[in-house]
């Protein structure tokens, strides 16, 4: 498949942390979610791909150029992070009268449809918008200039769940042009387990991981066993493992192989915060 985004060895090194050789690549029509703790580096990530913060090391391209390139390929990314970025005195209207000079393709009809189906005023000051609202109005403005990758830092975490679900809905809408595709941070993983095609696990500055999502949900599993059986499986088939009370939960990449192979254990399915919190909490064995 054709990659809009390519990230390869992509390096930021601040005093106390690093975010060491992370690479990965989206392919068009595909929404990549990007998940970790707080802190892991998925904030460092966004920002160096967008060269807000300086790389020490590595690459990245869109659509084969460097960002740096051409304007137009600016124009071609729509961004929103976990804050608004414009001025509380102005309103929706004013908005779009200054991104309407700054983007060649931007679309008066389509900002007023999305302010119109997010319900925002577009008379109103933004200082009178709850952060939801703002959040709302960051997304319809990233959309309105037409771009074909969006890129999300936490963009729906402000969001009540009948909210989410609307604008998760957006982004569904967005990529079913072939040619668009979604990079999105999120602490929220159902949001992800409901839109995302792969998910990217970042750790303490590292990519643990980055798998198609339904790889995740269909074939990790969680083995729950006593002390006596974790002794006899087979150390290949352990993905990590995290004692809890009285039991050990092993996460196996494939649950129906660990059901016939461990009948006497109990073999669950994996959720994505499932598989996140024994890889965080427990060892990892590969």
């Amino acid at each position: 498949m054709e990659e809009i985004l390519q990230v390869k060895n992509l390096t930021k090194k601040y005093d106390g942390f690093t975010l060491d050789h992370i690479s990965f690549s989206i392919p068009k029509g595909t929404i990549m979610g990007m998940v970790g703790e707080n802190g892991a580096g998925k904030s460092t990530t966004i920002r160096a791909l967008l060269d807000l913060v300086k790389k020490d090391a590595g690459t990245v391209s869109f659509w084969g150029n460097s960002l740096s390139s051409s304007k137009k390929l600016k124009e071609e990314i729509g961004v929103v992070f976990d804050g608004i970025s414009f001025y509380e005195t102005l309103t929706p209207a004013n908005i779009g009268k200054i991104l309407k000079a700054s983007y060649r393709q931007w679309d008066d009809r389509l900002y007023q449809g999305y302010l119109n189906r997010f319900e925002l005023a577009s008379d109103k000051e933004i200082k009178t918008f709850s952060k939801g609202m703002k959040m709302k109005l960051c997304i319809a403005a990233a959309l309105s200039h037409r771009p074909k990758l969006l890129i999300l830092d936490e963009a729906t975490s402000g969001l009540d769940p009948v909210m989410r679900s609307d604008i998760l809905d957006v982004f569904l809408e967005f990529v079913e042009n072939d040619d668009h595709s979604i990079l999105m941070s999120s602490h929220i993983t159902t949001d992800l387990e409901k839109i995302a095609d792969y998910i990217a696990f970042l750790h303490q500055g590292k990519l643990l991981f980055c798998r198609k999502k339904d790889e995740l949900r269909y074939h990790y599993g969680i083995l729950r066993c006593g002390e006596s059986m974790l002794g006899q499986i087979d150390k290949n088939e352990i993905l990590a493992v995290q004692k809890d009370h009285f039991q050990w939960n092993v996460l196996v990449q494939n649950k129906e192989l660990a059901r016939k192979k461990y009948k006497a254990a109990i073999v669950d399915d994996a959720s994505i915060d499932d598989i996140l919190m024994i890889y965080v909490k427990g060892e990892r064995m590969k």
